[in-house]
């Protein structure tokens, strides 16, 4: 840059720009002085290598819950994974059992809520489970004596989702009130009430850092919080239809938020707009993304899209298939969930089934190698879009 700067008379050219005379380039490929600046496109688009992974086969089935299958959370030492349905009830199955479908792989059935259990939590510091339900309640199960130990009270209507703080004891539930509310684990007050989204709050994240709580809503929109001061930073308006799902990686500070135009990837610091990923043409009700920098969107028609991560290429589409006897409408994802390894992949589905899939162990390079000629295309075509 800088010698074609000297060259051009000054004209200094930013990375990934050309410095081009009028008069057209010599032979030598030396800038004429009073050369002008051209942006040069094909240099500028420069397209990512991504990383290959195995394609995802299903492992297992568990026919347990006598209704929609509508949020799952896994115990903190990955030995035990809970699942909350339309039946009202909490069920919590033994993962390695579950996992080879052993008859006796359900532990436990919490019964206590009268509506769909929407959010699950188990506390990595606690013997707790939190859960919320569109009966408004959130309760806290003592996993000891398996009993309710206290309940939030507060939410005006359904609570649809509940993630609990990774460092302090802090429990943040969203729902059809429109507002996040924050709440004090042990002395059951509400810290903080989130207020500002004109819908349904549906998608909640939390982190150690600033902005320690995210919630995707309904009305289309991603805010960012200030948990101190209770107040929003940020407010990212970018997606056309409702936010239904946000999902964060351990490896940085990022997140992606799915909706039914696009899946967007967004800087965790400041809310930045990093990339969209496109090709998802459904309502993504579940984002989940592992160490392995897996991520995996799934869908109200039952279709799963599976992305490499850094770059989002989107390295295999499948589709679930409903349990025999279920409708056709029935092939929904609700919720989906990595265990703690990142290997196993658990969804939870509108046939009442809650599926088990892993890495497809034979799958190599060559057998499913990367399309990077269509990969290519995509870039360059996304490139050139004009917004």
């Amino acid at each position: 840059g800088a010698a074609a700067a000297a060259a051009g008379g000054g004209v200094l050219a930013l990375p990934g720009q050309k410095v081009r005379a009028v008069g057209g380039d010599d032979a030598s490929g030396t800038v004429r002085p009073g050369g002008i600046l051209v942006k040069s496109s094909a240099d500028a688009t420069k397209i990512l290598t991504p990383k290959w992974h195995a394609p995802w086969r299903l492992n297992t089935v568990l026919s347990s819950h006598l209704g929609w299958v509508r949020s799952i959370a896994f115990d903190p030492t990955n030995d035990m994974f809970a699942t909350g349905g339309a039946d009202r009830v909490i069920k919590i199955f033994d993962l390695a059992k579950a996992c080879v479908g052993a008859p006796d792989a359900l532990k436990l059935t919490l019964t206590g809520h009268i509506s769909p259990v929407r959010g699950l939590a188990f506390s990595p510091r606690h013997p707790y489970l939190f859960s919320a339900g569109e009966d408004k309640q959130v309760k806290c199960w003592d996993l000891e004596t398996n009993q309710v130990v206290r309940h939030y009270h507060g939410h005006l209507s359904g609570v649809f989702a509940l993630k609990l703080h990774p460092t302090l004891d802090l429990l943040v539930t969203g729902g059809r009130d429109a507002v996040a509310r924050v709440w004090d684990m042990r002395t059951k007050h509400q810290v903080h009430c989130l207020t500002g989204h004109d819908n349904t709050v549906g998608a909640l994240l939390t982190k150690t850092t600033d902005p320690q709580i995210i919630t995707g809503s309904y009305d289309s929109t991603i805010k960012l919080w200030d948990l101190a001061a209770g107040k929003c930073m940020t407010t990212l308006t970018h997606h056309k239809k409702s936010v239904r799902a946000l999902a964060m990686p351990s490896f940085e500070n990022t997140f992606v938020s799915g909706a039914a135009d696009t899946l967007k990837k967004w800087q965790g610091r400041d809310g930045r707009f990093i990339k969209n990923m496109t090709g998802h043409k459904a309502v993504v009700n579940a984002l989940a993304v592992n160490d392995d920098g897996v991520l995996m969107s799934a869908a109200d028609n039952g279709t799963m899209n599976f992305w490499d991560y850094s770059t989002g290429y989107n390295f295999q589409k499948t589709e679930t298939v409903a349990q025999p006897g279920s409708l056709d409408s029935e092939n929904g994802i609700y919720a989906a969930e990595f265990d703690l390894t990142g290997t196993r992949l658990i969804t939870c589905e509108a046939d009442k089934s809650i599926k088990i899939w892993k890495e497809d162990e034979e799958a190599s390079e060559l057998s499913h190698p990367t399309d990077m000629a269509g990969w290519r295309k995509k870039c360059l075509a996304e490139a050139k879009q004009r917004y």
